[in-house]
């Protein structure tokens, strides 16, 4: 496997209260990595979990 998204084009990413982005994992599928994103939420300390295509432009 490489870093360059052929393989595990999916991104879970956490944003903080600052607004800093961290990757969280990486996955084969959009719905691997949204079951992980809602997992994380669930969680009692709330924090952004967002799922985002490799390459993908965000605004925030």
């Amino acid at each position: 496997m490489n870093d360059s998204g052929a393989v595990l084009p999916w991104l879970v990413v956490r944003q903080d209260d600052n607004g800093n982005r961290y990757r969280v994992g990486r996955y084969a599928t959009k719905d691997e990595a949204q079951q992980t994103a809602d997992r994380l939420d669930d969680r009692e300390h709330k924090q952004l979990y967002s799922v985002e295509r490799v390459g993908q432009t965000t605004t925030h």
